[in-house]
């Protein structure tokens, strides 16, 4: 069968090689038309987030019969036209949730210890002073949480045993063996706003979780409240966020996603607050992440081709 790999990345190139050494692989993220007309005799496709697999694509493709997405979310594919079509459409669940959690910290621990200022004073200002860099502690702290899926659960997990916090996390579908397994506790979705020191997201976006975080809510936060999103830009308000920041009800905003990653001057505001730390999306960007992306993609369609089972298949007929 003709095999087709999306935005692989060169270093990524061999893992491909190794099990479909005739396949196609081409970098970078196509747009539609160039999809279409480099994928013609493509029979299964294996794409990433940013590959817009519309309806338009899915009917321009005549022998397509699979598409694997490395990736927990497929909302960058058609589904119902996928359907229409008679499609299998495989995900990638979980590659490495533990690798998200891990950057949470990351991004947290940057902000309120103020690493980035205190480089820059070092570096620039070739300054080796502390004073006005005073940091804020994690131990004793609440972290509320907003949504307890595998990254939520290995935040709370990480927060508990490891920072020693309080952590209280909501959830519409809670789970009190996972609470316990995870050392945290469950509570309404209004009491995260109000009693937590830090709040880290971690809900997908859907109609009734975008804009979670505006004005409405912010108003019932503590004074000095940190907000963690490695979840969904949309899940915040941006103009919210920002004015939060600048009243000092929000101390600090870390974030690894943005409510207009396509344009990054709709952000131009929040880029330049002291107070805001923003990576590019990089949260799941890891060697064992990476790995285990393509080890879950190449074994479904190895097991497309051997006739078996799909475990990560998401619809087909």
């Amino acid at each position: 069968m003709k095999i087709t790999f999306l935005e692989v990345e060169d270093e990524d190139k061999n893992k491909v090689q190794k099990v479909f050494s005739k396949a196609k692989i081409l970098s970078g993220v196509l747009p539609e038309d160039e999809i279409i007309e480099k994928c013609q005799d493509t029979e299964i496709l294996c794409v990433f987030i940013y590959s817009q697999i519309s309806q338009k694509v899915i009917k321009s493709l005549p022998k397509l019969k699979l598409i694997v997405t490395r990736s927990v979310g497929y909302d960058h594919i058609d589904l119902k036209a996928a359907k229409e079509k008679g499609l299998i459409i495989c995900n990638v669940p979980d590659y490495g949730s533990h690798v998200i959690a891990e950057h949470v910290f990351a991004l947290l621990l940057s902000g309120i210890r103020r690493i980035s200022e205190g480089e820059e004073r070092v570096e620039k200002e070739h300054k080796f002073e502390f004073q006005g860099l005073r940091g804020i502690a994690l131990k004793g702290k609440t972290l509320g949480i907003i949504g307890t899926g595998k990254i939520g659960r290995n935040v709370a997990r990480m927060a508990s045993l490891g920072f020693l916090m309080d952590v209280v996390a909501y959830d519409p579908f809670p789970d009190e063996d996972l609470a316990r397994e995870n050392h945290f506790e469950y509570v309404k979705q209004d009491e995260i706003w109000q009693k937590s020191d830090i709040i880290s997201l971690h809900c997908p976006l859907l109609p009734e979780t975008h804009h979670l975080v505006s004005n409405k809510v912010i108003d019932k936060m503590k004074k000095g409240v940190v907000i963690i999103n490695t979840s969904r830009g949309g899940v915040v308000k941006t103009p919210d966020l920002v004015k939060g920041l600048k009243s000092e009800k929000i101390a600090y905003a870390v974030l690894d996603v943005l409510e207009h990653e396509k344009n990054i001057n709709d952000n131009k505001e929040l880029l330049e607050m002291s107070n805001v730390i923003i990576t590019p999306h990089v949260a799941f960007y890891a060697d064992d992440s990476m790995n285990r992306m393509y080890e879950e993609a190449l074994s479904s369609i190895e097991r497309f081709l051997k006739d078996e089972k799909l475990v990560h298949q998401v619809i087909g007929v």
